[in-house]
């Protein structure tokens, strides 16, 4: 399957209640965060008013202030409340630009407002987190990598431009690619089925074999 106009920024149980986290999308910076109720964020890294990153500032609830200056932004990005003026009512304008952002299969994924959610229907709901991978390739590169050298015991059963399913061991693992920059990429990987202790334990040794080993290929090359 392909998620299409959704993009992987991060593993579910990485952004736990009341926190957030900074990640590069295609070179651009964003905020992924969680309120109180659990729901997850996907933003623009940046405060409207002087450019500091909101996954900087902390999460109080529903709303996420700036470490700057502490303006507080609810959860469709509206700024709700200036510190420095309390009793002003803050306009309309001063707004973060916001993503559609949804979790399946273990992962928080972000797209434009507005995106069809039936795209990642094919996904599982759940899934158990392994890790997730930076390597400095392309997103298609290090997918190559994967299906090139899969754990042992399994085998690439689907893959599309941004994931490989891999199967095995009574397990499936789910590898999704997403491109941070110009030949850097992240790799989040959850598994179904089998998640014992065990399974997960081997197969986070697997992909750190598999990094180090691309970057000694790397090394080698260079």
């Amino acid at each position: 399957m392909t998620t299409t106009s959704w993009i992987p920024v991060a593993l579910s149980a990485d952004i736990e209640a009341g926190t957030s986290a900074g990640t590069l999308v295609n070179g651009e910076e964003r905020v992924v965060w969680r309120d109180d109720k659990g729901a997850v964020h996907v933003w623009e890294d940046r405060c409207p008013h002087r450019g500091m990153r909101m996954s900087f500032g902390f999460v109080r609830g529903d709303h996420i202030a700036c470490l700057y200056h502490g303006w507080r932004y609810d959860t469709g990005g509206q700024c709700r409340y200036i510190p420095a003026h309390p009793d002003l009512e803050v306009p309309q304008t001063i707004k973060v630009p916001t993503f559609a952002a949804t979790e399946r299969a273990g992962i928080i994924w972000m797209a434009p407002e507005g995106t069809d959610m039936a795209d990642l229907s094919g996904l599982s709901e759940t899934a158990e987190p392994v890790r997730s991978l930076l390597l400095d390739l392309s997103a298609n590169a290090a997918l190559l990598a994967v299906t090139a050298a899969p754990p042992e015991g399994y085998r690439p059963v689907s893959s599309a431009p941004d994931t490989v399913t891999l199967q095995g061991n009574d397990v499936t693992v789910f590898i999704v690619a997403q491109p941070r920059d110009a030949g850097r990429t992240a790799l989040h990987i959850t598994v179904t089925g089998d998640t014992s202790a065990a399974t997960r334990r081997a197969l986070v040794l697997w992909a750190t074999d598999l990094r180090n080993r691309l970057e000694a290929q790397a090394m080698e090359a260079a």
